[in-house]
């Protein structure tokens, strides 16, 4: 048994080539392998347990992409859907240029997994440069139009398990990472860099917002901590500080307050109708593969 475990590792190590260092072995050397998600029994809010796989999957999707009910809105809630429904009246935003979408497809990274179409960045760079043209008058249409395509809408969706929560029963054990197709991810990311463009154009945002700024990160917000305690310490004053996680952010925003607030910053319209398209039409992932 000794013999034949010695000559396994042995086989397995050869398994390194000199012109791929990078494979299994390193990965296990270097604690980056990865193990397989098993989908295991969950606990339903009603405390009862899933019975199949099926049941499994729908509770996770209930968990990750929560409906929106109007039925539970209250008085602010209404407020704000009704007066998200009202038209906007600013001018419409310039069309994008082959420039502009050339800089935000060769952004894209390649080694990123392609989505249900798989289609992967290197390829997306490649058609672009055949057909540099074509590729940004079709942005332009969605732009104009304010039709953000269905099938860039479907994700496939690939639970995580989040370290430390193997042994939970929960929906939020999982983390799920959605792979979509890159060209719905260029068309976002069109439309976000001409939002922030609008937005930083304008002295609406606080200087005390540190996430998803440009030219800002994590560290920022620890030195802007840090100099305020100092200097409250140094003067003889007590300081108190709150962190607040507010669970399930991303996925149970409210999209009429995003709206308004792009309403309220005068967002340009055509910028505001393609931005509603992607919010509030019907979002819900196709089943997802595990």
């Amino acid at each position: 048994m000794r013999r034949e475990k010695l000559r396994s590792w042995k086989a397995y190590c050869n398994l390194t080539t000199s012109s791929n260092p990078w494979n299994k072995v390193y990965k296990l050397a270097a604690g980056k392998s990865r193990t397989n998600t098993q989908l295991t029994t969950l606990r339903k809010p009603d405390g009862s347990q899933t019975q199949d796989l099926t049941e499994t999957l729908q509770l996770m999707l209930e968990h990750f992409t929560p409906e929106d009910k109007e039925e539970e809105d209250n008085d602010y809630h209404k407020l704000a859907r009704s007066r998200a429904r009202e038209p906007v009246d600013t001018a419409y935003d310039k069309g994008f240029t082959v420039e502009e979408t050339r800089r935000v497809i060769t952004s894209m990274d390649n080694k990123k997994a392609p989505g249900i179409d798989g289609i992967t960045g290197e390829v997306f760079k490649s058609v672009f440069e055949i057909l540099p043209e074509y590729i940004t008058a079709l942005y332009n249409s969605c732009l104009d139009s304010g039709i953000f395509p269905k099938r860039w809408k479907t994700a496939k969706m690939i639970p995580i398990v989040k370290p430390g929560k193997e042994s939970s029963d929960k929906p939020s054990k999982f983390r799920p990472i959605s792979l979509l197709n890159i060209g719905g991810k260029v068309l976002e990311k069109l439309l976000i860099n001409r939002i922030n463009y609008h937005i930083y154009a304008h002295p609406v945002m606080s200087g005390n917002q540190y996430g998803f700024m440009p030219q800002k990160s994590t560290i920022d917000t620890a030195m802007a901590v840090k100099e305020f305690v100092e200097s409250a310490l140094v003067a003889g004053d007590i300081v108190v500080l709150i962190s607040l996680d507010v669970a399930g952010a991303f996925n149970a925003a409210f999209w009429p307050s995003i709206l308004n607030g792009l309403k309220d910053y005068s967002c340009p319209r055509n910028l505001h109708n393609l931005s509603k398209i992607i919010l509030v039409t019907d979002q819900l992932l196709s089943r997802p593969t595990i």
